[in-house]
């Protein structure tokens, strides 16, 4: 069901979180319908105060300080990949910002693999005014190339792939410090195969705390992805207890009226986490 600004914002009280996780047409993996204009409308029409563009930097070449240079994996595991227009997504921001002063329009990537990719990812990063950066894990690797997690539930069994795919993110937490918030930290969950066992959390709890205790080594921020399975409030309380002070929520919408997406639901697992809203409407919910 879609809400209007009386639906979702009058559940909330007329108090929504920023989104920080959105697509628009300046990411390659979007369709014909996806528009940064109408996203941002849609953010109007919710009461979502922020929405940042965090569009996707992914690479199918290395440059030599990258240490994916050293590790000699074979790319192309994604096909849809492309190169951001950095000049066009910028002119299109600063558009949306006049169309809509009230609402505060970030910019943004969603870098994957920045462990592996650190150069490059950084010359993009210099390249333009980039405000909130995410960090994703879409690949990790499988022998001699990287590969999408999700097309290894049945080579590998969904057990071994997620316990590879979150040291793989131990990994990138620890050996890049380029993004401040982590994406969908058990994305390939959102693939699960039907004719697997149900996902429990619990059964990679171990895991799940090594990933958060690096992350909140770190100081940076865990995301709440609304596209993701919801992550529960036992989750997000390891969160805290490892050391998380501050959550972010992203929609990971590819089409405008996903914008704000489940953050009716997404509020009050955080709230039952015990994270709040600060004083800035804009800023990340901490504990």
């Amino acid at each position: 069901m879609i809400l209007g600004v009386a639906g979702l914002a009058g559940r909330l009280g007329g108090v929504l979180p920023a989104d920080n996780h959105v697509h628009s047409e300046w990411s390659f993996d979007t369709g014909p319908q996806a528009s940064m204009d109408k996203a941002c409308a849609r953010a109007v029409e919710l009461g979502v105060p922020a929405v940042a563009f965090t569009e996707h930097l992914e690479f199918t070449d290395w440059v030599a300080d990258d240490a994916i240079a050293a590790d000699g994996l074979r790319l192309g595991w994604w096909s849809l990949i492309r190169p951001i227009d950095v000049t066009g997504y910028l002119a299109s921001v600063e558009e949306c910002r006049e169309r809509y002063p009230g609402l505060r329009v970030r910019t943004g990537v969603e870098a994957g693999e920045t462990h592996l990719f650190g150069a490059s990812v950084a010359k993009v990063l210099a390249s333009g005014p980039f405000e909130r950066v995410l960090g994703s894990l879409h690949a990790i690797p499988f022998e001699g190339r990287l590969a999408a997690p999700d097309k290894l539930f049945h080579t590998l069994g969904t057990h071994e792939v997620m316990r590879q795919y979150f040291t793989e993110m131990v990994r990138m937490i620890k050996d890049s410090d380029l993004f401040e918030v982590l994406a969908h930290l058990d994305y390939p969950r959102r693939y699960w195969p039907v004719d697997a066992a149900p996902y429990r959390e619990t059964d990679y709890e171990e895991e799940y705390r090594a990933v958060l205790r690096a992350l909140a080594g770190s100081d940076r921020v865990l995301e709440i992805n609304t596209r993701s399975p919801m992550a529960s409030a036992d989750l997000l309380r390891w969160w805290r207890e490892e050391g998380g002070r501050a959550v972010s929520f992203g929609s990971d919408a590819h089409l405008p009226w996903i914008v704000g997406d489940k953050f009716d639901i997404a509020v009050d697992v955080a709230a039952s986490a015990g994270f709040s809203r600060g004083r800035d409407a804009h800023d990340f919910w901490r504990r």
